[in-house]
C-alpha cells in the first residue's frame, strides 16, 4: 500500500493514498528547514512543500532584489513541488509569481503549483461550519484537509496548539522556532479540537506527542 507523509511546521502527517502505487511521498509546510539537527523529528526528504506569500515577503524581501538566496534555500527540497496560494488573496499574487519565475528561471528540478482558490475557500467554509472561526485556517489544517480527500489513512503527529507538553515542559510552536501565530488570524486550539473529533471518529489518527 502506498504511503504519503506530510511534515507540518509543528507536526508530521502520514497518509496512505488511494492510488495503487508503492511510492512514499512526504510533504512540508511553509518552507520548513530540513537541517541535520531536525532529522530525528521530520526527516530530510519531501515531495511537496507549501509556501505562504508572506514568507516570500518577510524572509526573502519579496524577491525584489537578488533571488539567489531563495533558489539556494530551495535546493534542500530536491525535485519537490512548491505549492502556493497565489490567487486566494490579491496581495499574495505578485510574490507568488516572483517565486514562480525565480524557480523557472533557475537550473532547478522544482515545480511550482498554485492552489485552486475555490478549494481553499470551500475548505475554509467547511471548517467554519464546524466551529473553526478563524479569519484564515492554518496551512496545516489545509494540508490535512487535502490529505483526507486523497488518502484512505491519515496520521498526524505533533499538531499541538499549546505552549507546554503533556509532561508540563515548555514546547516551541514550530519545531524550528517559537514564532506564534496571530490569534486574530488563526485559532489553533479550535483546529486541534476538530482534529481530536476526527481522531475519536477514526477518520484520522493523532499520533502521541513526544514528551522527551
Amino acid at each position: 500500500v502506498p504511503k504519503l507523509s506530510v511534515d507540518l511546521p509543528s507536526s508530521v502527517e502520514q497518509c496512505v493514498p488511494r492510488e495503487a502505487s508503492a511510492a512514499k511521498e512526504e510533504r512540508g509546510c511553509n518552507l520548513p528547514p530540513l537541517k541535520k539537527e531536525y532529522l530525528e523529528d521530520v526527516g530530510n526528504k519531501t515531495h511537496l512543500v507549501t509556501a505562504n506569500p508572506s514568507i516570500i515577503e518577510k524572509r526573502f524581501q519579496g524577491l525584489f532584489w537578488s533571488r539567489k538566496a531563495f533558489v539556494d534555500y530551495l535546493k534542500a527540497y530536491g525535485s519537490s513541488f512548491i505549492y502556493m496560494p497565489a490567487f486566494s488573496m490579491r496581495p499574495g499574487t505578485d510574490p507568488s509569481l516572483r517565486a514562480y519565475y525565480a524557480i523557472t528561471d533557475s537550473p532547478s528540478n522544482l515545480t511550482m503549483l498554485f492552489a485552486n482558490p475555490d478549494f481553499l475557500r470551500n475548505v475554509g467554509k467547511f471548517w467554519k461550519a464546524r466551529g473553526v472561526h478563524a479569519m484564515r485556517l492554518s496551512t496545516g489544517l489545509f494540508l490535512v484537509s487535502l490529505a483526507l480527500g486523497m488518502c484512505d489513512e491519515v496520521t498526524v503527529y505533533g499538531f499541538w496548539p499549546f505552549s507546554i507538553r503533556l509532561d508540563g515542559q515548555p514546547i516551541s510552536h514550530h519545531y524550528y522556532d517559537n514564532i506564534l501565530p496571530d490569534k486574530w488570524i488563526h485559532t489553533m486550539p479550535e483546529e486541534f479540537v476538530q482534529l481530536w473529533h476526527l481522531h475519536k471518529s477514526g477518520t484520522l489518527e493523532l499520533g502521541r506527542l513526544r514528551t522527551h
